[in-house]
């Protein structure tokens, strides 16, 4: 495992400038001609534009709303081998998964990821039984080098203390396993910033309105600034089309008779108060191919997810009462009543995988990656999964250098030189950042309280020590934006003039946790859109 960076003071820690505005940026972006413009600030895209500007080439990218807006910020929050990819054989893809797993929970961004013990409930008459699951968890967990422990069984008892809402009626025993929990939108975030740091150009909230051609090949992009209707444009060399569920409509923008490519499945979530302390998650079998998970999160509880095919516009997805019913059901399996009132729920959220296109159910698609040329020369990048983003980065910028004449390889450097395990900024142990901020991160002033320090460690790692001096600075931004929430005023304007956040539901939803808290109050988006309006 890597060192980890030695935590900073907060006397040596400065708060770096606020981002250029928004004219500024749009004016960068049309003076120059870029090697790379990337089209879709989602994970997939802002992992290449990551990889791209490491690799030396001059990257810009954009997307129609905010950084993470969509499928991105709307996963299980998981970092996971893919269990239920052994029921298929999948044994290399598992290993692999786990090694981007670790790589990114251990050595690239243990500030932002958090190692999480797994229950798998075995009950009379399920799926699958315990001699069954527990040979699964045990190989699991070997194809990740017995890294997080060995899987084993446990009896129910035992693993009620962990879960004290587990259901244990008709229970037999429990599969036990690890994997890792993140919030996606503050990873994602994170990427955008190493992208930044790396030398890419980026703006959110600006629509392709249409692509550009020099001789029949796609060669840049028109584009409109959504948050004041400025009109202006983008020239780059190559043109990646990374927009995740728009993927095809954009690919009819360069050839309206280009064919689909893709299918989309829907999963849905939902997020409630929990009534007791979990120290653990479950992931329970619902059939021979789907797990429906229940997981602690941000303080809450995660359940979910749905995996159905989706066939209307993306930008419409969302939770209907049919889908909460059946993540209540499904959760009912194994956690008791009292966990379950609707009264607990706080939040739901929906997300649109993208699968390779093809007949056959949802549940049982390979989460596989698809990189395809147009015929105007623009690539397009869908699918794949969360835990494997840094490798998909990878894998495009592999595949642009291979494209036949392709322009850009001889610029690039070559990937194989390039760090593999090249860390998110703020990379600390986030409990030595949440120990200091206790200590002295207040000073002088009140003292932090713990679930605000423990907070920033776990969102922003050294970074927090910014988001300190912050609130050191100016006692307000110390006050809580919620008193149910541990964020604070600090974090709404580093937000602002940090992370790129230009409306309420950017700082409410991806850059803190006050939405899923169900605490977005008009009151609350009220002052949030007032410090957005004081932007310098």
């Amino acid at each position: 495992m890597t060192t980890l960076r030695s935590v900073p003071t907060l006397g040596t820690h400065p708060v770096s400038g606020s981002l250029p505005s928004r004219a500024e940026t749009r004016d960068q972006l049309s003076r120059a001609t870029y090697d790379l413009l990337v089209i879709g600030g989602g994970i997939l895209g802002i992992s290449t534009a990551w990889h791209a500007a490491q690799s030396g080439l001059r990257v810009a990218l954009v997307d129609a709303g905010d950084f993470a807006g969509a499928t991105s910020s709307a996963s299980s929050k998981l970092l996971h081998g893919g269990l239920r990819y052994l029921q298929t054989g999948a044994v290399r893809l598992v290993a692999e998964n786990h090694f981007e797993r670790r790589a990114v929970s251990r050595e690239v961004a243990p500030h932002l990821a958090n190692p999480l013990t797994f229950y798998l409930p075995v009950y009379k008459g399920g799926p699958h039984g315990a001699a069954k699951l527990g040979a699964g968890v045990f190989a699991y967990s070997a194809l990740s080098a017995f890294g997080d422990g060995v899987g084993h069984v446990i009896s129910p008892t035992r693993a009620q203390r962990d879960v004290p809402e587990l259901r244990t009626e008709n229970l037999k025993a429990v599969a036990v396993y690890g994997d890792d929990q993140m919030n996606d939108a503050r990873m994602a975030l994170m990427t955008v910033r190493a992208a930044v740091e790396a030398g890419a150009v980026v703006l959110n909230h600006a629509a392709v309105s249409g692509l550009r051609f020099t001789r029949g090949r796609v060669t840049g992009a028109d584009l409109e600034d959504r948050l004041d209707g400025t009109e202006f444009g983008v020239d780059a060399r190559l043109v990646l089309n990374a927009t995740g569920p728009w993927v095809d409509h954009l690919r009819k923008m360069e050839d309206p008779n280009a064919a689909p490519s893709i299918r989309l499945s829907k999963g849905a979530h939902l997020v409630l108060r929990r009534t007791r302390p979990w120290r653990a998650a479950l992931a329970t079998p619902i059939d021979k191919y789907r797990i429906t998970f229940a997981l602690p999160w941000e303080d809450m509880l995660l359940l979910g997810t749905t995996d159905e095919e989706y066939e209307g516009d993306p930008g419409d997805v969302a939770v209907t009462e049919a889908d909460t019913a059946q993540i209540l059901d499904e959760a009912a399996f194994s956690v008791r009543d009292q966990q379950l009132s609707r009264d607990l729920i706080t939040y739901s959220f929906a997300g649109l995988r993208v699968l390779p296109g093809g007949p056959g159910d949802t549940s049982k698609a390979k989460r596989e990656t698809v990189v395809t040329e147009g015929r105007g020369g623009m690539l397009s990048v869908a699918g794949g999964k969360w835990t494997t983003f840094r490798h998909i980065g990878r894998t495009v910028m592999n595949k642009l250098a291979a494209l036949p004449g392709q322009p850009l390889a001889e610029d690039m450097e070559p990937m194989a030189r390039l760090p593999r395990k090249l860390p998110l900024p703020g990379i600390a142990n986030p409990n030595a950042v949440a120990h200091r901020l206790l200590v002295d991160g207040g000073t002088p002033g009140p003292r932090m309280a713990p679930e605000t320090a423990r907070h920033l460690a776990t969102h922003y790692g050294s970074l927090a020590f910014d988001i300190a001096r912050l609130a050191n600075e100016d006692p307000a931004l110390a006050e809580r934006v919620h008193p149910d929430a541990p964020e604070i005023w600090a974090q709404v304007a580093y937000a602002r003039d940090h992370e790129w956040a230009e409306t309420a539901d950017d700082v409410l939803r991806r850059r803190t946790t006050l939405t899923i808290r169900g605490l977005a109050t008009d009151d609350v988006r009220g002052r949030v859109e007032k410090m957005l309006a004081e932007r310098d």
